[in-house]
């Protein structure tokens, strides 16, 4: 039986000198060198590279809903745009029917950016822990709006008649409403509300007659149709307000978030920017300090409570 050769891995020359046993291991060691090089190498890019990196998931974008849907994605979409440039990730934008379903998903975590007012900031904050990271630099105001050809030019002239709002939990009807308190006026008591679910939709219960007055907030109000604000008079502003404010979820890391605010800085410096902050009377962005926020708190917990009260 002929005898069967030996593995090539256990061929072992005895009788050779160490020096040619060293040169003759050599190659293998070198090998192995480059290998481990090569895979330290790999994990140094892995332990570099930011974790948002391979998060392939989009990143959802809610905006408040206090324009149309159809205002909300003309508006928003040039603005989601260059945060998939920078974060090379899908942005979906999403909103809600009202502004308690808005609250609510707010609080539920399911925007990992948000935009929205400044009393549901501080909700957003204190209950689901958003980080605040921008805010639009023009401020907010309320606009008590009745007809051009209305013989109302003062606000005592509608005790006993009928206002709409855009929803009850607005930052500019609370605002309007107290300012309008400071007149003797009270809401059920002196001026019925209509809740047309809208700003657009308030307005448009004027233009019907089918209320006397409607509170809207300034920046939905430079978004409708010129042909409508013709037919609109201001009958009270209120002094300005924090914008609406920018916040991340806890979920988005700190790294990530600091992409995000630097993209929105960059963003407003380039002519698309440039274009969707003066459509939208935003002025420009501008960093969010906690006291500002703090001072919307009694907004917040009045508007906590009247959620509480609804369920």
């Amino acid at each position: 039986m002929q005898d069967q050769p030996e593995p090539v891995m256990t061929r072992i020359n005895l009788h050779a000198h160490p020096k040619s046993q060293r040169r003759a291991r050599a190659p293998t060691r070198l090998a192995r060198r480059v290998i481990l090089s090569t895979l330290w190498l790999l994990f140094g890019l892995l332990a570099l590279r930011p974790a948002w990196a391979a998060d392939t998931s989009p990143l959802v974008l809610g905006i408040f809903p206090n324009i149309t849907v159809k205002q909300i994605v003309e508006t928003y979409r040039p603005l989601a745009n260059a945060l998939e440039k920078t974060l090379r990730r899908r942005v979906e934008i999403y909103s809600a029917p009202n502004f308690k379903s808005f609250v609510d998903r707010t609080h539920q975590g399911e925007y990992d950016l948000l935009l929205t007012a400044p009393h549901f900031a501080w909700l957003a904050r204190q209950n689901a822990g958003y980080r605040p990271l921008l805010k639009y630099t023009e401020p907010v105001r309320g606009l008590l709006v009745v007809k051009s050809s209305s013989y109302s030019r003062d606000v005592a002239t509608l005790r006993g008649h009928t206002i709409a709002i855009p929803d009850p939990l607005a930052v500019v009807v609370l605002a309007l409403q107290a300012e309008l308190a400071e007149e003797g006026l009270k809401p059920a008591i002196d001026y019925q509300i209509i809740n047309a679910g809208t700003h657009i939709n308030a307005v448009l219960q004027v233009i019907k007659g089918r209320a006397d007055a409607a509170m809207v907030g300034q920046s939905p109000y430079t978004l409708f149709p010129p042909e409508l604000r013709k037919q609109l008079h201001v009958l009270l502003e209120t002094p300005p307000l924090s914008s609406l404010t920018y916040l991340t979820h806890p979920r988005v890391s700190e790294a990530e978030a600091l992409i995000i605010r630097n993209t929105l800085l960059r963003f407003a410096a380039t002519p698309e920017g440039q274009v969707f902050l003066k459509k939208g009377g935003f002025g420009g962005f501008a960093p969010l300090n906690s006291d500002e926020l703090n001072a919307f708190r009694p907004y917040a917990l009045q508007t906590q409570k009247m959620l509480q009260d609804s369920q």
